[in-house]
């Protein structure tokens, strides 16, 4: 699946550096800006400090940046800024890369539109990056800058993997309430409408399925694998967003198959219906038929033809006729076929 395209933010449209946002962490929950020209020559004055950069991986230079300034082994930096988005995460060293994924919630876009951001980090330099709009970043700075967020480079990481994780539960919220209502809904009046819904909530759990469920292991090996800098605490905060995942992939689970027995429900009424419909038809056109055939026999303009000349023979004929009809209608439920 394609990520959905988002238009950018006005920094990109503003400066030629990749650098969206920019903050040094001093370690009791608060920081302060920093600038992409001072970033490049950073040094912690204090053994609380952390840089956490924020980066557009569109930008020009950023895979070179990467390699130059801090470190990365080329195919790093290109897991860093490439669109190979697949949820993973591995150590290198004492440095921990890792992608993870989010649910789009710009304007305009559908909950199977995941956005991706690549993460990198030292334990004292955090760089994540991002190729359209997202907004758990923007939550975590605005807690830094409200000063009850994160002290260190591990808290940072938990929190941006727990308010993505997190958002997922909005969009099943959303796909159960339709769910809902769909159940209540009149299917005879808005059959087509309900499985056009049905189809897209089943679209939707499956794309939610698919880069959810690559994103529990990346998680996992984030809590068994990180770095020394990565602490206790933050294993046990990513253990509970692993399990907080798990829950939502079983709901997901759960919507879907919800999805099936709804779609499959409308399905069975529809078929019934058009059954039942044809079965009248066949039951109208086997009662007919002899009628149609005695009329026909009798209408055929040939000499000979018995009571031509009788101006009761009509009445006969359609006393006949009824006679005809009854003794259909009688065998046919005897039949048990009315």
């Amino acid at each position: 699946m394609t990520e959905a395209f988002e238009p950018t933010d006005a920094t990109d449209a503003e400066t030629d550096d990749p650098l969206l946002f920019g903050r040094v962490l001093d370690g009791r929950g608060g920081g302060r800006p920093i600038e992409w020209a001072e970033a490049q020559g950073w040094v912690p004055e204090t053994p609380d400090e952390v840089m956490w950069l924020h980066l557009c991986r569109t930008k020009p230079g950023v895979q070179e940046w990467i390699e130059t300034h801090l470190g990365a082994p080329e195919p790093t930096a290109e897991l860093l800024t490439s669109d190979q988005t697949r949820p993973r995460a591995f150590r290198d060293g004492e440095t921990l890369v890792g992608t993870l994924r989010g649910i789009n919630f710009n304007p305009g876009a559908e909950p199977e539109d995941m956005i991706s951001m690549q993460l990198w980090s030292d334990g004292r330099r955090l760089v994540t990056l991002r190729r359209h709009p997202l907004q758990t970043p923007r939550e975590v700075l605005a807690a830094i800058d409200r000063g009850d967020g994160p002290p260190d480079a591990g808290a940072t990481i938990t929190l941006l993997a727990e308010l993505l994780i997190a958002r997922m539960s909005q969009s099943i919220v959303d796909m159960n309430t339709v769910l809902d209502r769909l159940e209540d809904d009149d299917p005879d009046e808005h059959a087509e409408r309900m499985l056009r819904q049905i189809s897209a909530i089943r679209r939707n759990c499956l794309a939610l399925k698919r880069h959810m469920a690559p994103q529990h292991e990346a998680l996992e090996q984030i809590s068994r694998d990180a770095p020394v800098w990565f602490e206790d605490h933050d294993r046990r905060e990513i253990a509970e967003s692993i399990a907080r995942l798990r829950r939502y992939l079983d709901d997901i689970d759960i919507s879907k198959e919800s999805a099936v027995v709804l779609q499959d429900e409308l399905r069975a009424r529809s078929l019934a219906s058009s059954e039942h419909a044809t079965y009248m038809l066949t039951i109208v056109a086997g009662i007919f038929l002899p009628l149609g055939f005695l009329t026909g026999l009798l209408g055929i303009n040939v000499g000979g033809m018995p009571g031509m000349d009788d101006p009761d023979a009509f009445w006969v004929v359609v006393t006949l006729c009824g006679l005809l009809l009854v003794g259909l209608l009688v065998v046919f439920r005897r039949l048990r076929w009315l």
